[in-house]
């Protein structure tokens, strides 16, 4: 199983929160360049990631992001679920559909295995996964200094 990039992205970018201190609320520029994404892939991200309430974005001067308790205590697996959606493994309906998808049992395998994935990432949190030693690589992700 392969997480898309915009996953990863989200996934990245909830760990970084999550090591933030408490009260500080960097705006989606600042995390961006501390993962190493580009600006404009990480607004889209954080959207969606606001949509699905783990993440809130707050405008204006003191403004920024906050990771919620959805955010940090939330299952992983449930969050990637989210953000892969519910489409199949492999395209058996593309054009020109697959020639074997009335009787092919791939289809059903790969789907219990795709659940399988999900299922071991069900038990962990994004705060489990910014334990040491990962929490303290997080934190020395800094952005570049601001200028000016």
């Amino acid at each position: 199983m392969r997480l898309t990039a915009a996953t990863d992205l989200a996934l990245r970018i909830l760990m970084r929160m999550a090591v933030l201190d408490e009260g500080e609320c960097p705006p989606t520029r600042e995390i961006a360049a501390a993962v190493g994404a580009p600006y404009s892939h990480a607004a889209k991200i954080v959207t969606r990631l606001q949509h699905l309430g783990v993440l809130e974005a707050r405008r204006g001067r003191g403004g920024g992001l906050a990771l919620t308790s959805a955010g940090r205590y939330g299952s992983v697996g449930r969050l990637v679920r989210a953000l892969e959606g519910e489409g199949d493994v492999v395209g058996c309906d593309d054009d020109p559909p697959c020639p074997l998808r009335s009787g092919c049992r791939l289809r059903t395998a790969l789907r219990e295995a795709r659940e399988a994935f999900y299922s071991a990432l069900d038990p962990y949190t994004i705060d489990d996964l910014v334990s040491a030693p990962t929490g303290p690589l997080l934190i020395g992700l800094s952005p570049p200094a601001r200028v000016g």
